[in-house]
């Protein structure tokens, strides 16, 4: 486990977008996804017959299938509008373009369902005679971003995430799916409850009460804080991300907004965070 992490950490920061491993052919035959570090197994495939959300299909059999290791915009419920609401159809069209009435070979690493019953595969499509991952191709059109639980697969969907973030594609050139800055407190709480991705120089690390505080502001109320749990400082310390080594550098991280006497992200995953520094 130590070593996978290791891995993970020192390559992230310098991982680059690879092409696409071509098809296998039978199922419980493991292929690996781009840069090798993601090793899936095929796990059925199925002919899809509608497309739920931005990640999200049924298959014509009835079965639900949802991509691992992206976030994209929730599909807004009846009666929303604004940028939410058009981020959320924006995704699941994107999705729709690509794969909608097609048929799919699905691939997994670890758990295979949620606890919705859900199907937790990669969709692999044929598109101009050429295998395509769906989460990297909405990861690489910008309608997606890397989740905070992509495990060993984080490098190489940060690979594919990367080019698009940087380019301002699809939806990272919306103001509200930007990367926010962690000192920018206004920002912060109106992203309370939502997936983002936050970036900036960790001012001060402390520890207190089996807990880990990464402060970004001089007042830790009024900027972000990263909390890490002790018991999962030696994850972080093995993928090259020792939290009391990160003060004073600039890092970049991934998680669900939180309002706790100040914006908190937990990171439970070295995946989380990033060296931003150049």
């Amino acid at each position: 486990m130590r070593a996978r992490l290791s891995r993970v950490g020192l390559l992230v920061g310098v991982a680059v977008l690879i092409a696409l491993a071509p098809a296998s052919n039978g199922y419980g035959q493991r292929r690996a996804l781009p840069g090798n570090s993601c090793r899936l197994e095929a796990v059925g495939a199925g002919k899809i017959s509608a497309i739920v959300d931005g990640r999200s299909f049924l298959l014509d059999d009835g079965r639900e299938v949802r991509l691992p290791g992206i976030e994209v915009p929730l599909p807004p419920v009846a009666g929303e509008t604004g940028p939410r609401a058009e981020a959320g159809n924006a995704a699941r069209e994107a999705l729709a373009s690509m794969v909608a009435g097609e048929v799919v070979e699905l691939r997994a690493a670890g758990r295979v369902s949620d606890r919705y019953s859900r199907i937790l595969a990669h969709a692999y499509y044929t598109h101009q005679g050429i295998q395509r991952s769906a989460a990297h191709e909405l990861l690489a059109k910008g309608f997606a971003r890397v989740s905070s639980e992509a495990g060993e697969c984080a490098v190489d969907l940060l690979a594919g995430e990367r080019p698009a973030r940087e380019s301002k594609l699809g939806l990272w050139a919306e103001p509200y799916y930007a990367i926010v800055g962690a000192e920018r407190f206004t920002d912060l709480l109106a992203e309370r409850g939502h997936f983002t991705v936050v970036e900036g120089k960790v001012l001060s690390v402390r520890e207190s009460g089996g807990t880990i505080y990464m402060n970004f502001g001089r007042r830790w109320s009024e900027a972000l804080t990263v909390t890490i749990s002790k018991r999962n400082e030696r994850n972080f310390a093995a993928a090259g991300l020792d939290p009391k080594r990160l003060e004073n550098r600039r890092v970049r991280v991934r998680g669900w907004i939180e309002e706790r006497n100040g914006p908190r992200i937990e990171a439970l995953r070295p995946e989380q965070i990033e060296i931003a520094e150049r």
